[in-house]
């Protein structure tokens, strides 16, 4: 990562062309909110959960991708769903390295994958930068559970966020054993 006077970062998008994000980047200065599995957790569809602070995911990136490196070590690769995120360059040069960053249609809306040397990978579940506080605390503890094995749309869901008192089974079973929903 290159940092200038002004405290901005320098963002690569070719050989040649170096790009600062505006001010309204300054996000990416604080400390990620970010939760992981246990290392060596294999199970569930993601390995932890992160609540970016914009859906700007060149600001954001730089302070995930330092923590995250000690565990997939160096990361040469970043993907994510192409609208979930504001415009986003091709390549990102954080401690001196850049890094990839591929946008797909086919990765789940609400998930980054993180790759690293010998293509060791983590799947983070992203959650919406505007989602209420306790809501978003909540699915980042449920998705860091050693045993989770849940989607990114089950950790997201209604029925599953904070203050949610019934499961959607256990409502149902509730309703056909005579009680009312209003």
């Amino acid at each position: 990562m290159f940092t200038t006077g002004d405290g901005s970062i320098d963002i690569m998008s070719s050989p040649s062309t170096l790009i600062t994000p505006p001010a309204a980047a300054e996000p990416s200065h604080h400390t990620p909110r970010l939760r992981l599995k246990p290392a060596g957790s294999v199970s569930g569809h993601v390995d932890g959960a992160w609540w970016p602070r914009s859906r700007d995911l060149a600001a954001e990136l730089p302070a995930l991708l330092e923590v995250l490196a000690t565990r997939p070590g160096t990361i040469e690769r970043v993907t994510y769903h192409l609208t979930t995120w504001t415009s986003v360059p091709r390549r990102l040069v954080i401690g001196g390295r850049a890094v990839r960053l591929e946008g797909f249609r086919s990765q789940p809306p609400h998930a980054v994958t993180v790759t690293g040397q010998g293509r060791q990978r983590l799947t983070l579940l992203t959650l919406p930068p505007d989602m209420p506080k306790a809501a978003a605390h909540e699915a980042l503890m449920r998705a860091a559970r050693r045993d989770n094995a849940d989607s990114t749309d089950m950790l997201l869901s209604p029925s599953r966020v904070a203050g949610a008192e019934f499961s959607d089974t256990a409502t149902q079973r509730w309703e056909v054993d005579g009680g009312r929903v209003r």
